[in-house]
Formats: C-alpha cells, sequence, structure tokens
C-alpha cells in the first residue's frame, strides 16, 4: 500500500481461496494526435479520497473531471474524442453532447446490445460484405438520440481477417467513411507512441519514483512535459536534416546550372577566338 489514495483491486486464488489485495496509481490523460506525434494537454489522477470510500474513483468519474478541465482551458478548440469501448456510454454523449464535441469510439458486441442488434440487422438488409469492405449505418436511435456505426474488415499483417467497428456522432457517407475509420485507428498511436513508449521504452513511468503522493504526481507531470520537448526536438531535427539536404542538393544544382549555361551560352564562344586588335 503506498497512501491513502490508492486504488484497490481484490484478486482470489481459486485453489488456496486466498485473497490478494493490488494498490495501484491511475491517471486518466488527455492526448492530442499530430500526425506521428502525440502531445499531452491535460492529466486527471484517479484516486480514492479516502481510504474508506463506498465506492473507489474510476475512468469514467475521471473523464467528467477532465472533460471540464479541458473544456475551461480550450473553451472554442473544436475536439474529437477518440475513445475505447469504455467510453461508448450514455456518459460521454452526453458530455460530448454537452460540451460541443464530436466522438469516434470503438464499439464491442455487448457494449450497448439495443445498438450493437440493430447494427446487425440492418447491415444484413442493406448490405453484402467481403474483404476489406466498409459498411456503415446512420441514425440509429438510441434513448434520446441516434447514433452512427461503421466497420471495416481489413487484413493483418499474418493475413487474417479482423474487424473495426466504430460508433460516432459524425454523419456517416462514401466520401468521409475512409477518413473516419482512419481517425478512429489513429488512437493506437495513443497507445504506442503515448502510453507504450513512457511506460517501456524512455521514461519508465509505471516505476514507484517516489513514497510521497505529491512528489509521485509532480514526477508524473514532468515526465509528460518532457515527452513533448523531446518529440518535438527528434521530430524538428530531422525535418531540419531533411530540409538543409534538400536546399543544399538544390543550391549545388542551381550552381551546376548556371556554370553550364555560361559555357555553353552562344553569347559567349567568341571568348574562345583570339581578339584582334587593330591601330590606326
Amino acid at each position: 500500500k503506498h497512501c491513502k489514495h490508492c486504488l484497490r483491486r481484490a484478486y482470489t486464488n481459486k485453489e488456496t481461496g486466498e485473497t490478494n489485495v493490488l494498490y495501484m496509481h491511475h491517471v486518466l490523460e488527455a492526448k492530442l494526435v499530430v500526425g506521428d506525434m502525440v502531445f499531452s494537454i491535460a492529466s486527471e489522477f484517479i484516486e480514492n479520497e479516502s481510504e474508506n470510500v463506498s465506492k473507489q474513483d474510476c475512468e469514467l468519474k475521471a473523464f467528467d473531471r477532465l472533460a471540464k478541465k479541458i473544456k475551461k482551458i480550450f473553451k472554442r478548440l473544436p475536439i474529437c474524442i477518440l475513445g475505447d469501448s469504455l467510453y461508448a456510454c450514455e456518459t460521454v454523449f452526453n458530455l460530448c453532447r454537452a460540451h460541443k464535441w464530436k466522438y469516434i469510439c470503438r464499439f464491442k458486441e455487448g457494449r450497448i446490445k439495443s445498438i450493437s442488434t440493430e447494427f446487425k440487422a440492418i447491415k444484413e438488409l442493406e448490405q453484402s460484405k467481403d474483404q476489406n469492405s466498409l459498411v456503415w449505418v446512420n441514425d440509429i436511435a438510441y434513448k434520446d438520440r441516434t447514433v452512427n456505426l461503421m466497420e471495416a474488415t481489413m487484413k493483418t499483417e499474418d493475413g487474417k481477417s479482423k474487424e473495426y467497428v466504430f460508433i460516432t456522432d459524425i454523419k456517416i457517407t462514401k466520401k468521409n467513411v475512409e477518413r473516419l475509420i482512419a481517425a478512429g485507428r489513429s488512437r493506437w498511436k495513443i497507445e504506442n507512441q503515448g502510453f507504450n513508449e513512457q511506460k517501456n521504452n524512455r521514461y519508465n513511468i509505471e516505476h514507484a519514483n517516489s513514497q510521497n503522493y505529491t512528489a509521485m504526481k509532480n514526477h508524473y507531470l514532468l515526465v509528460q512535459i518532457t515527452d513533448i520537448i523531446r518529440q518535438l526536438f527528434e521530430k524538428g531535427s530531422s525535418i531540419l536534416k531533411a530540409l538543409k539536404k534538400t536546399a543544399k542538393e538544390k543550391s549545388s544544382n542551381l550552381l551546376e546550372s548556371f556554370r553550364t549555361r555560361i559555357l555553353t551560352d552562344e553569347d559567349f564562344t567568341h571568348l574562345s577566338k583570339p581578339i584582334q586588335v587593330r591601330f590606326t
């Protein structure tokens, strides 16, 4: 146990009947996807107020707090939330509507059964689906709103087919469906360039860096700032090197072209002949 704010999870050994308790600290992170870069724009710690809370803090409660924080800081920024299947729920839909945000969330069978059933039925009636196809259905009724679903069947690197289903409040058309699917799948950049990079490759943020709770949180926030600077430096350096190389090549080619023109231009051919001077 680290402190009174720890989250707890109990595991029971089926063979021995012994119960073990795992203590942990989680953070909900809002990441901005910019090309191949992923920047932290806000953090919300998932933490219990005290040791004896009747119900623990959770990710969706933290999302409510984080959404208010983001809206306060970025009042007019147009935002589209990319979330996993946990975010395909009424709480998130209501928050996005209240803040005038869009959302594209992964949708898994059984998350909202009524939507899943209707999507399957309409899909079978209206479309025939084969490999590498795109299927979408707009205006599926859910409580006091309508939602839109889209499905892409794609081949993985090992040759197997995998289905990706997303739920969104953006109207899906033939012109934008591929772009919406690509946007939904770009959430993996948050997992890979974001969390995996910080956990396993560079910063080891899962390590308990301090027994002091405030110091631990400060360390985490400093890592987020460091990661932004690091990404900008690395991407900026590679772009700058490419620009310098291109500029050098263009300059060299331009100079060579100019020299060639001097040697071959007819205006200067007389320079190769002897100059005759006559005195009178």
